[in-house]
């Protein structure tokens, strides 16, 4: 079997964020926002409108060293912003998003409402280069149960689909980074880094069905991601093998794949279930189409393939080659045969 543990690396140093680039200018955009939306909110108080203070926090990849270079170029950040409200004070959510957005609206040439978050999005020659996901939470410390919950829905939405949604990110990200350190940290997030820039590459909205999102990994690999390395003949673990760790995460993904039957399709279909780590009880996949889940297992199904062809290869190039198929040409690929 080749050894190609260093390509592994120089991939991941490939894909990440460059931390002295595009996290310096993604921090300089998330600063100019909220100077902008300390603006607009005050503007707001001062023409009459009650708005409750609030407090912002990074989430996602960016919180978690976990951000990928996007294919596309554009960059993203996500930033919460949990308002000290409860969520009974304030049953259409879309009210408090309409605050953030009017505070921001200007700022660039295109501010949207989405259903999930507000986003800014900066853009150069007309095309999106970067943009900042704002989701926006009533604070737990307001609501009976004691739980954060995000707002989700837009304008134009129906009653029944604007709606607060139990969440606490932060938690979230607790759960996900405890327990990991040093160079077994490392490699979880290698592994991490690698099957979203593989969804990114494979599971494009240009294949035309929804691909989870880049947490629902992230937290498949919370559950089931192993540490994997190389052992010498006397059982010595002589250093990491990222290729042994990925293929055990999607071979793990695969066995949980399971038949159930849809009482909305009247049929059986497969699903796979990605449940939250703390709460246990919501899906990060519950939002994909049968379909879709069916061309993410397949594809899968590819990735693992590609795997196992280059850890059955004698040559450190035939191993790259069939790992680039699936993950790409930022996979490094060596001289010779």
């Amino acid at each position: 079997m080749a050894d190609i543990q260093k390509y592994f690396v120089q991939f991941d140093e490939a894909i990440r964020f460059d931390r002295d680039v595009e996290k310096a200018a993604l921090a300089e955009k998330r600063e100019r926002i909220l100077r902008k939306l300390s603006e607009g909110i005050k503007r707001q108080r001062v023409e009459g409108t009650t708005i409750p203070s609030y407090e912002p926090f990074n989430q996602g990849s960016y919180a978690m060293n976990l951000g990928v270079k996007p294919v596309d170029g554009d960059f993203d950040l996500d930033v919460g912003l949990r308002f000290d409200l409860s969520k009974a004070d304030y049953p259409d959510p879309v009210v408090v998003k309409g605050w953030v957005h009017r505070a921001l609206d200007g700022h660039t040439r295109k501010v949207e409402v989405r259903r999930s978050c507000v986003t800014v999005f900066y853009q150069e020659g007309g095309e999106d280069i970067y943009h900042v996901d704002l989701a926006i939470y009533s604070s737990g410390k307001r609501n009976a149960d004691g739980k954060d919950y995000i707002a989700k829905g837009k304008p134009g939405q129906r009653a029944d689909e604007r709606r607060w949604e139990p969440s606490d990110p932060q938690e979230l990200q607790n759960v996900i980074v405890s327990g990991r350190s040093g160079e077994n940290a490392q490699q979880f997030r290698r592994v991490i880094r690698a099957l979203k820039r593989w969804k990114e590459l494979r599971l494009s909205p240009q294949h035309g069905r929804k691909a989870p999102k880049g947490i629902a990994l992230t937290v498949a690999a919370h559950h089931w991601f192993e540490v994997s390395v190389k052992k010498d003949v006397f059982g010595k673990a002589i250093g990491y093998d990222d290729l042994g760790a990925l293929k055990s995460l999607v071979t793990q993904m695969l066995s949980r794949f399971e038949t159930v039957w849809s009482a909305e399709e009247r049929r059986s279909v497969v699903r796979l279930r990605i449940l939250h780590p703390v709460s246990r009880d919501y899906d990060f996949c519950s939002n994909m189409s049968s379909a879709s889940m069916l061309g993410f297992k397949e594809r899968l199904e590819a990735l693992l393939a590609a795997l196992n062809t280059a850890l059955g290869a004698q040559e450190p190039r035939a191993a790259c080659q069939a790992l680039r198929e699936q993950l790409g040409d930022d996979f490094p690929l060596p001289e010779g045969r």
